[in-house]
């Protein structure tokens, strides 16, 4: 009967620990699928060699509502979270511990993003990528005096081939040579690598529409068109009226005419403060379009596909002239004595 009692006290040990286990078991996962309870998304930074119960107490930091060592002891016996990759990521209220472990496992990054605005200098996005969130932008700080050369052998020399194609020689600056459009990164990309990616685009862009722009245009090379169409962003943000303000510019080139561009002159003052004086029209610059008969010698801004197509495919106008009408349009006319009447009416406030 000793023996039998014995048995019978191992067998329940025995019971009552595979109990225990199986309970523990389900308790594990059930706490592996519970959520996070974040008040908010936040971004979790998992640097490399970063340990799992490490990133448990980043969680718990950051306000996930969880305990560190049995949530790490689920993990361990459940889902066993190695090989965790590097990066960050986006975590939600939603998420449970399950779906943490997976995403680092797979490598599922946020993806950033940063919008390059039509119309932006090349300063301007060169400010915009070094304020962009987990992109390393330290290379673009030698670039400060917009030196394009400097910003070609950053980005790589393989790239001047395209040059050859387009433009009869390397432009003193990339102004203008970058698409605008927005892109996405991972965390620790490189500023150059979205710079290589807009710069790409452009060039296809340009490529693509200098072989498809109307014949008899007054343009040397496709730099020159890029040259207009930026011209065309800086002057009016209504697309109904690209091809219009082209066909402007294009008539005067053809009649010998200066451009008579604020946009252009203003792109050559330096510390401009937002008020073009008589004075600025009258100083001799590069960009000055009221001193000189032709165009400026780079970009002014980076124009968008719709300005490039108008500057491929102006408008047939007998127009030489426009003026604001101060309702974001412009009014076009044929003739100079027009033109003083649009401006006294619209500018100047006059009958």
């Amino acid at each position: 009967m000793g023996c039998k009692r014995l048995v019978i006290a191992s067998l329940i040990a025995c019971l009552l620990v595979l109990a225990g286990g199986i309970a523990a078991f389900g308790y594990g996962a059930w706490l592996l699928k519970q959520p996070l309870g974040l008040a908010d998304d936040v971004l979790l930074e998992v640097k490399p060699g970063t340990h799992a119960r490490s990133l448990l107490h980043q969680l718990q930091q950051q306000g996930a509502q969880l305990e560190v060592t049995p949530s790490y002891l689920a993990s361990r016996i459940l889902v066993t979270p190695h090989h965790l990759q590097a990066g960050v990521y986006a975590i939600t209220p939603t998420h449970t511990l399950q779906q943490v472990w997976q995403e680092l496992q797979a490598g599922k990054q946020h993806q950033f993003q940063v919008s390059l605005i039509e119309g932006m200098t090349l300063q301007q996005v060169l400010a915009r990528l070094q304020a962009s969130p987990y992109l390393a932008s330290e290379p673009l700080q030698q670039l400060a005096a917009n030196d394009g050369e400097a910003l070609l052998a950053l980005l790589g020399r393989e790239l001047g081939r395209d040059y050859q194609q387009l433009f009869d020689e390397t432009p003193a600056t990339l102004e203008g040579l970058f698409f605008p459009e927005t892109y996405h990164y991972r965390a620790y990309t490189s500023a150059l690598d979205i710079l290589r990616a807009a710069y790409d685009k452009m060039q296809q862009q340009l490529a693509q529409i200098w072989q498809q722009r109307d014949a008899d245009l007054p343009y040397a090379n496709a730099y020159e068109l890029l040259i207009m169409a930026s011209i065309i962003e800086k002057e009016t943000g209504i697309t109904g009226e690209r091809a219009t303000v082209a066909s402007v510019f294009v008539n005067r080139l053809r009649a010998g005419m200066r451009l008579q561009s604020d946009p252009t002159t203003i792109y050559g003052i330096t510390d401009f403060d937002g008020n073009l004086t008589r004075a600025h029209l009258r100083e001799q610059t590069a960009y000055n379009t009221y001193r000189i008969k032709r165009l400026p010698p780079t970009p002014i801004a980076m124009p968008s596909r719709a300005s490039l197509l108008a500057a491929a495919h102006p408008a047939s106008t007998d127009y030489f002239y426009f003026v604001a009408d101060g309702s974001g349009g412009h009014v076009f006319s044929k003739t100079l004595a027009e033109h003083n009447a649009a401006v006294n009416r619209y500018q100047r406030q006059q009958p």
